[in-house]
């Protein structure tokens, strides 16, 4: 069924505004506080959250909207159509200054992502997909990378926000992968790190505690990239789910092997 091409529309709309919010508070300047000992929130979030929720009730009013700093709407829980928001991806790059943050918006139908749109405002560019109709970077098409070993794959990771009670944890399959890969980094944006496994700058992603927000848009622009999108044990993935596996295809098993295998391995120290 072809989809209202105002959804499309008000999606990219909707992300360009945002980032010409978080640029407008860059030069303005802004106040931070606290959700939780290192999980930031700033005016510019919760401005641009108040932009998109006034925009989608003023065009569809029977749609609901899953937030970052707002949650979910309670009277169009259950809508058919969902927007997945966040205002600004990179919260804590964005409160130090540090200029890798974005965007994120995905739409939802009948629990089925179908149109992603991530905009980085700093590089200004604009990462869309919708379902079936492939991705595109400022309106040109995007495949993901070649790379067939992880001996030749850069990878990109980020970590949750209680990092620190589970170092050997995080710390520990984070050094997996090290021992593996050419090259791994961490940027702090999940959303711009599943844009870049799209466009073939990075190979493959992993992470786990996310919420919809950090990755509903990033999972649709992957595989309309032609990469593919798990949990760690490779099994079908969801924007509801918390661990999340993307690549190119190509070395998905063998980071599926790494993940599945770490997540299995018994503590030292752990008994029989």
């Amino acid at each position: 069924m072809p989809k209202d091409p105002l959804l499309l529309a008000t999606a990219i709309e909707a992300v360009i505004k945002a980032g010409e919010i978080q640029m407008r508070y860059i030069d303005t300047g802004f106040e931070v506080s606290h959700k939780g000992t290192i999980d930031l929130v700033t005016e510019a979030d919760v401005a641009v959250e108040t932009m998109f929720r006034t925009m989608i009730a003023e065009r569809f009013p029977n749609h609901t909207i899953l937030a970052e700093e707002f949650g979910e709407d309670e009277a169009t829980r259950g809508a058919s159509h969902c927007w997945v928001f966040d205002p600004i991806d990179g919260t804590n790059n964005y409160a130090h200054g540090l200029p890798i943050f974005c965007s994120s918006l995905a739409l939802e139908i009948d629990g089925r992502g179908e149109i992603g749109a991530i905009y980085d405002p700093t590089r200004k560019e604009l990462f869309v997909a919708e379902r079936g109709g492939g991705a595109f970077l400022n309106g040109k098409p995007i495949r993901v990378s070649a790379a067939s070993t992880l001996v030749e794959s850069m990878l990109v990771t980020g970590f949750p926000y209680d990092v620190h009670t589970r170092i050997p944890e995080i710390v520990g399959l984070f050094g997996e992968f090290v021992s593996r890969a050419r090259a791994v980094r961490r940027l702090g944006s999940a959303a711009l790190d599943l844009c870049y496994i799209a466009s073939g700058r990075m190979d493959g992603f992993w992470e786990q505690d996310l919420k919809p927000w950090d990755i509903a848009a990033g999972m649709i622009i992957v595989e309309e990239a032609g990469g593919k999108v798990t949990d760690f044990e490779g099994e079908p993935f969801s924007s509801r789910r918390h661990q999340l596996l993307a690549t190119n295809g190509k070395i998905h098993n063998d980071m599926v092997a790494i993940t599945r295998e770490f997540t299995h391995r018994k503590p030292v120290g752990g008994g029989p």
